[in-house]
């Protein structure tokens, strides 16, 4: 018999030894997962829940709650195992079928699906650039309302890998939380030496730790992983910062206690029965599979459940009083926590006859951000261009968080990521924006906003080739075709002003996923017959002919009044087209059949997109489609559109010869 089985063990290490036999029998039984990390960091998170996390399993959405992200999604084992026994509802049976169809435990966590689950994660860094975008949130809100630190007063803490430091966007966002010195910002390394294919060092020699003082950030460093009480100090060291960010190194052995520990074999493969029992016996750890000891629930009981029911309790007299003297602040904290959006939407903007839409966005934007005082945002270094420097509105800043100006500097990834941390944190009403075609930057963060269901506005300006001279590097072309692709954002293109309007509408209204605008550089007519309600429905009919419709043209942005021009000029050869302006796909495939019908009226052979744009996709509502597939031109944009045969004329005389042919 193994000698370390004959040792009593201490409360500390019988929960450590619990959270490590529930990683491993989870994960066997699934025949799925990632035991290597899971096994390793358990001290950390043990540590980490047992002495300072602040949250109350009993009230999971309290907003004051300290926020945990683990970024190394692929732990997620170790996530379940800890939540239920804190005392979350997440029971034994939730963890039976880990990575099953269904389950609410998932194969990474997955916001939404069981409580205690900050932010969904597993693209590696993705939950950095998260908790980044909550602690700025905990520190805007507390900054912005009167005595917030009554209301607003918490921690961040995340927890990554190798992996994660790895990915580019890391260091964006780590590059951010210095600058803007989020000092309750906590992020615990586990270094373990260890990678999917091999050792870290096969890909990696850099110096961690001057890396982040070199990003403004405090670094503590513990060198025994498995020492729970040290990694608890090093936390309350890291609380203890009132300016910059904290990054807790704790070394760490990938796979701790398995036959292989320290391979990096053990990062995603279930030790399986044997070795997984072998495991168990160096833990002194004797009991059977799911049989949880029930000093190890008392343990959690006495310290996290306990501390954080009682700072619930607190919380509700603070926010009693906080009410008393500053009744209309507390609504607006209430508003913004809970989406009542309703009483701040402002009326429609003075437009010109004829103006950009990004501009026009800009005039919206700058009455929404007046009228809603929490909204919160900015641009990847390009305010000016895409009309998001609002006056009246001051910039978040470490000397001045309270500012609701964000200055993302060149770091698109990071903007997106951390304006999911927002929006997950609640509180804020977060808006990002660069031009289309660096979306591509921003992708990954925009389909988790999709998986997380968040209400973040994307403002994407210089949407076509009319971007002329900076050329084909600068021209989106895919862009809008792969976002439409994307499930659960609503990507709305408007043909004008008014339509503009009616896409923050629909924006504001939208509280289940994120929303793309798309806007023009170039200046757009204010058409007679558009309308921003009618953009709640994704389409409508905007221009019709003299006599009864030959083909109908479906068009959206810019090339809505183009189709109109077009329209215009067949009716004096007798060809007559009626023109449907379509700004979101989304919400059109949404209305009843009979209102599709009704808008898409002629025959499918009768109907022609118009988009200066990939065609991908637009074959679902018309025959023939006029559009850009290949990358676009350099030069001045009047000569471009006239290269591409996107000017009246040219549409004309394509539409007359399409109808010829039928």
């Amino acid at each position: 018999m193994n000698p370390i089985k004959k040792r009593k063990l201490g409360h500390v290490e019988l929960s450590i030894s619990t959270m490590r036999a529930m990683v491993i029998d989870m994960i066997n039984k699934a025949n799925s997962g990632h035991p290597g990390m899971a096994l390793d960091a358990a001290p950390i998170v043990y540590a980490l829940f047992h002495d300072h996390l602040v949250s109350d399993p009993k009230h999971p959405e309290w907003v004051n709650r300290d926020r945990f992200v683990l970024s190394a999604g692929h732990s997620s084992a170790l996530l379940y195992s800890t939540l239920h026994l804190a005392g979350y509802d997440l029971s034994l049976d939730d963890l039976k079928t880990y990575r099953q169809l269904g389950s609410r435990t998932a194969g990474h966590p997955e916001f939404g699906h069981a409580p205690g689950i900050d932010a969904t994660s597993g693209p590696l860094g993705q939950g950095i650039s998260q908790a980044v975008g909550m602690a700025m949130a905990e520190k805007a809100i507390s900054a912005q309302y009167e005595d917030g630190d009554k209301i607003m007063s918490h921690y961040t803490y995340c927890l990554c890998g190798d992996g994660c430091l790895e990915e580019g966007l890391s260091q964006e966002a780590i590059s951010l939380a210095g600058h803007y010195e989020l000092n309750k910002l906590i992020l615990i390394y586990d270094e373990n030496g260890s990678t999917l294919d091999g050792p870290t060092s096969d890909s990696l020699s850099e110096n961690v730790k001057l890396r982040f003082l070199a990003s403004n950030w405090n670094v503590l460093e513990v060198k025994n992983g498995n020492d729970a009480a040290a990694i608890s100090n090093a936390i309350e060291k890291a609380k203890a910062s009132t300016t910059y960010p904290t990054l807790i190194i704790v070394h760490t052995v990938i796979g701790f206690g398995s036959k292989f520990q320290g391979d990096h074999k053990t990062h995603g493969e279930p030790l399986g029965e044997e070795d997984g029992n072998y495991a168990k016996s160096q833990y002194g750890y004797t009991r059977a599979p799911w049989d949880i000891a029930p000093e190890v629930y008392e343990d959690f009981k006495n310290s996290f459940a306990k501390r954080g029911h009682e700072a619930y309790l607190a919380y509700q007299k603070a926010v009693e009083e906080y009410r008393s003297f500053h009744p209309e602040a507390y609504q607006q904290f209430l508003d913004s926590f809970e989406g009542n959006l309703d009483k701040y939407i402002p009326a429609m903007p003075e437009f010109g006859a004829s103006e950009a839409s990004r501009a026009s966005s800009g005039k919206v934007l700058s009455a929404f951000a007046t009228s809603i005082p929490f909204t919160m945002g900015g641009s990847a270094d390009v305010a000016g261009s895409t009309k998001t420097n609002i006056k009246g509105i001051e910039m978040f800043t470490a000397e001045n968080p309270s500012g609701r100006d964000v200055h993302w500097g060149i770091r698109e990834f990071a903007m997106a990521g951390a304006a999911n941390g927002m929006a997950l944190h609640g509180g804020v009403l977060p808006y990002v924006s660069c031009f289309l075609i660096f979306s591509d930057y921003m992708k990954s963060a925009i389909r988790m906003a999709c998986l997380e269901h968040l209400p973040v506005l994307y403002l994407f300006t210089h949407d076509s080739i009319a971007v002329g001279e900076d050329g084909p590097t600068h021209e989106p072309i895919e862009q809008l075709a792969a976002l439409r692709s994307m499930p659960g954002i609503d990507v709305i293109r408007p043909a004008d002003a008014k339509e503009t309007y009616g896409a923050y509408l629909c924006a504001a209204q939208y509280r289940n996923g994120p929303t793309a605008l798309i806007l023009s550089r170039q200046n757009l007519p204010t058409l007679d017959n558009s309308d921003p309600e009618q953009v709640k429905k994704g389409a409508y009919i905007v221009y019709q002919p003299s006599k009864k419709a030959d083909a109908t043209l479906i068009a959206t942005g810019s090339e809505v009044s183009l189709a109109i021009d077009a329209s215009k000029l067949l009716e004096e050869k007798g060809i007559y087209c009626d023109v449907v302006s379509m700004p979101s796909w989304k919400r059109f495939l949404e209305q009843e059949q009979s209102y599709q019908n009704e808008v898409l009226h002629l025959p499918y052979e009768r109907r022609v997109s118009i988009e200066m744009l990939s065609t991908f996709g637009w074959r679902a509502f018309a025959r023939h489609n006029i559009g850009i597939d290949e990358f676009g031109a350099s030069g001045p944009a009047k000569d471009v559109l006239k290269h591409f045969g996107f000017d009246k004329d040219s549409i004309a005389a394509k539409i007359e010869l399409l109808l010829a042919s039928k």
